[in-house]
């Protein structure tokens, strides 16, 4: 009987094997495109429109103790739904409710995305994992991970290779927890500063966007997805997002269709080109068409001319917003028809493609356009295993996240993003002997070092700037006080502030804005903020919070003047999400400094430059402009050079690529070579002429001085970030192709024309140390 019995079971294993090896798709010895055909032939007409929704993803688990199962909303949607996507399932902040107590720990998100994908592994028809798209744009969204410099910070330290590596930690992270999505970078292009998402972005201009944008996506793993830590980047948001009308998040974008081949475009294309395979429309529209909804955007340049492989998504309802804002739909049916028309393949949030099966029968859309959207996302998940291996390892993502190593790279991102704008007298680096007066409402606000899009916070992992001199010096040394809030002006101790001042031999006061979200705030379905009377928390800025005025808000000003009459050092650093004002501070400040949203270890970063311990070498991605009349105020503006206003300049406060050193550099010897047909080498001479090692960012400008369209009055080309040793020189050397040389002409036409071009080396597009010309001929 064993011996049957035996046979027997021989026999069904076989069976099993075979039968496994006749279903294509789970044969993980064939190509993906074959095993997502395959798929796709075998799927029921809901299960496809499952696969192109992405819903909210922190109510999909349930947490015991230390254990983590699916929820029985999670079980609705696979069962009912067919979910092939969720979003923020780690996401904690005041919009989600997820907190410290009630939210994951890296060790128990791996545990939820292990139970998540187990249940569809096992419990549904087909056994399709489930892909989970993460925030990440400065760090995944996450309890317990590196918190980085916002996006304005990060394209301060106009460095490739360090963000490059930054990339790769946020990814690292993700693919830990059992996420394979992440949300960034956001590369829209900002030209005003009161819209209230600049803090996210790479500032306004397109070529130091696509270089930090590829750079990031390279650390992503460019696109490759079979390597472990790999994520899919999602590039947001397409497109002219930045550049609201009014500074409206939202708003429609006015913009001429050649600008937004030479500007708007261009970083994304950046990216793609670097292995981004996930795009983000934008809530706006343009000329009319919403982005949401625009085939030429999303179909014609995207997939024909671009050759996209990848996948495009929603912003969050934004596809319920062509008919609730936009009003170009009756219906979420027609919305939804609208946009997979256009070239949407995944709706976030999901309500809208809900109705596509309806559409469908009335002939709004047809089956191939669905099952087209369903192979760009199928594909995606056979490239990177998930269904021959969609587990990680808990202990691996409790002992990988947020490591020394991590959290020193988060250091060097906030050094390296610091951008010294004065310094007077050279009264910085302070000595360590002296008594310091630790002023200002961001002198000790741990949520204000952070910006949107951040997760709560454990005590101790962030270091305020209070914290960061409290380890130069001896408390003894040291007084603190906050003097005033950012908003509230009941909140105020400015004389107590003014007694310390005078007790003390420097003052450093830290004022500025905030994006800390809280739990009083209300907020809308999309996650933005709403700014409200009745709530008066430090939040002016991030997602929702827009500007009409640029000023220091509450008694900030005031505490400012108050500390100027003591007479002592003044030492002012802004902690920000956009430019504020900044005048008074750059007439009467001693030393003045901006650090954006620096991170969890900006304090440490602001105290090493405060005290010489980091030599700052932070570039302005974005102008600082004098006053909100000026705006739009961005260095490559089209010919001619606006003329000053009656009341004062039309150039900024502070421009484009602009910072300060401890140390001096001088550019000698420039060289133009000729190296093929639309090819020159541009050589010079660096050298560091102080005392002090340090950074310099080198920035190539070049002017067409004729050509058939009208061109910027000087357009960034290349840039690069150099160490030199006290009296070290160093030749350096750019080299321009067709690309940088080339024009969109009348036509229409990407060419080179002939003609002469100004080459400009300098330190910032202001400062402008050598120049020359080359000729195309």
């Amino acid at each position: 009987m064993k011996k049957y019995l035996l046979l027997f079971g021989l026999f069904t294993s076989v069976v099993a094997v075979y039968g496994q090896a006749e279903i294509k798709y789970k044969n993980p010895k064939l190509s993906s495109d074959v095993r997502t055909s395959d798929l796709i032939s075998r799927m029921t007409l809901a299960e496809k429109i499952g696969q192109l929704r992405s819903p909210l993803g922190w109510e999909m688990y349930d947490k015991k103790g230390n254990a983590v199962i699916h929820s029985k909303k999670y079980e609705k949607q696979l069962d009912s739904i067919h979910t092939g996507m969720f979003w923020a399932v780690f996401r904690a902040d005041p919009w989600t409710k997820k907190t410290l107590s009630n939210g994951l720990s890296p060790e128990l998100a791996a545990k939820a995305a292990n139970a998540l994908q187990r249940y569809a592994l096992k419990n549904t028809r087909l056994g399709i994992p489930v892909f989970l798209a993460e925030e990440a744009p400065h760090g995944h969204m996450a309890i317990g991970t590196t918190v980085f410099p916002t996006g304005i910070g990060q394209a301060s330290t106009w460095n490739t290779e360090l963000l490059q590596k930054m990339g790769a930690v946020i990814s690292k992270e993700i693919r830990l927890q059992g996420g394979h999505i992440s949300y960034g970078p956001v590369i829209d292009i900002s030209r005003d500063p009161r819209w209230s998402r600049v803090e996210e972005t790479f500032g306004e201009d397109h070529v130091l966007s696509g270089n930090l944008a590829a750079a990031i996506t390279k650390g992503n793993g460019a696109g490759q997805l079979h390597k472990e830590f790999s994520t899919i980047t999602t590039l947001k948001h397409f497109i002219a997002y930045g550049i609201p009308e009014g500074g409206h998040n939202g708003n429609s974008a006015i913009v001429g269709k050649r600008e937004l081949h030479e500007v708007f475009l261009p970083p994304f294309k950046a990216a793609i080109d670097a292995g981004a395979l996930s795009v983000m429309t934008a809530y706006n529209s343009i000329d009319g068409i919403p982005c949401t909804s625009n085939k030429e955007l999303l179909t014609d340049l995207l997939r024909d001319d671009w050759n996209f492989k990848g996948f495009t998504i929603s912003d969050l309802i934004s596809v319920d917003g062509l008919m609730e804002n936009h009003h170009v739909a009756g219906s979420l049916e027609e919305a939804g028809a609208l946009a997979l028309n256009a070239g949407v393949d995944v709706d976030l949030g999901g309500n809208a493609f809900a109705k596509l099966e309806q559409a469908l029968k009335n002939g709004l859309v047809n089956v191939s356009a669905i099952d087209t959207a369903v192979y760009r996302v199928l594909k995606l998940k056979f490239d990177m295993g998930l269904f021959d291996n969609p587990y990680v390892d808990p202990k691996k993502a409790k002992i990988g996240i947020r490591t020394k190593e991590h959290i020193a790279l988060a250091h060097q991102v906030a050094q390296e993003s610091i951008v010294l704008l004065k310094n007077k007298s050279n009264v910085l680096p302070l000595a360590k002997n002296l008594k310091v007066a630790v002023i200002g409402p961001n002198a000790d606000s741990r949520y204000n070092m952070l910006g949107d899009y951040t997760a709560p916070q454990e005590d101790g992992n962030i270091k305020t700037i209070l914290n960061g001199i409290q380890s130069k010096l001896n408390p003894q040394q040291i007084t603190y006080v906050k003097g005033c809030a950012i908003r509230d002006t009941a909140d105020v101790e400015i004389d107590k502030a003014v007694a310390a001042a005078k007790q003390s031999d420097v003052v450093v006061v830290v004022v500025g804005g905030s994006s800390a979200r809280d739990f009083k705030t209300d907020y809308l379905e999309t996650g933005a903020a709403v700014v409200s009377s009745q709530t008066i928390g430090d939040m002016e800025s991030g997602e929702g919070f827009d500007r009409a005025t640029l000023d220091l808000l509450g008694k900030q000003p005031e505490l400012l003047k108050a500390l100027k009459k003591t007479g002592k050092p003044l030492i002012v650093v802004y902690i920000q999400g956009r430019p504020l004002n900044m005048n008074w501070a750059s007439e009467n400040a001693d030393a003045l400094l901006t650090a954006w949203y620096p991170g969890q270890e900006g304090g440490n970063a602001i105290a090493d430059v405060l005290f010489g311990d980091y030599n700052p070498a932070g570039r302005l991605a974005v102008s600082i402009p004098r006053y909100e009349g000026q705006l739009p105020v961005y260095y490559n503006k089209k010919n001619p050079r606006g003329h000053d206003y009656v009341e004062m300049s039309a150039d900024p406060l502070y421009a484009f690529g602009y910072g300060l050193s401890y140390t001096q550099f001088d550019y000698t010897d420039i060289k133009v070579e000729q190296k093929a047909k639309d090819s020159f080498e541009v050589s010079f001479s660096l050298k560091n002429t102080g005392a002090k090692s340090g950074d310099e960012v080198v920035q190539l400008y070049l002017k067409d001085e004729l050509a058939s369209v009208v061109q910027p009055v000087k357009q960034l080309k290349a840039f690069k970030r150099v160490h030199l040793l006290p009296n070290q020189e160093q030749r350096l050397s750019f080299l321009l192709t067709a690309k940088d040389l080339a024009i969109i002409n009348q036509d229409f036409k990407s060419i080179v024309e002939p003609g002469i071009f100004t080459v400009m080396i300098g330190s910032a597009s202001n400062h402008i140390r050598l120049t020359s010309k080359l000729e195309v001929k």
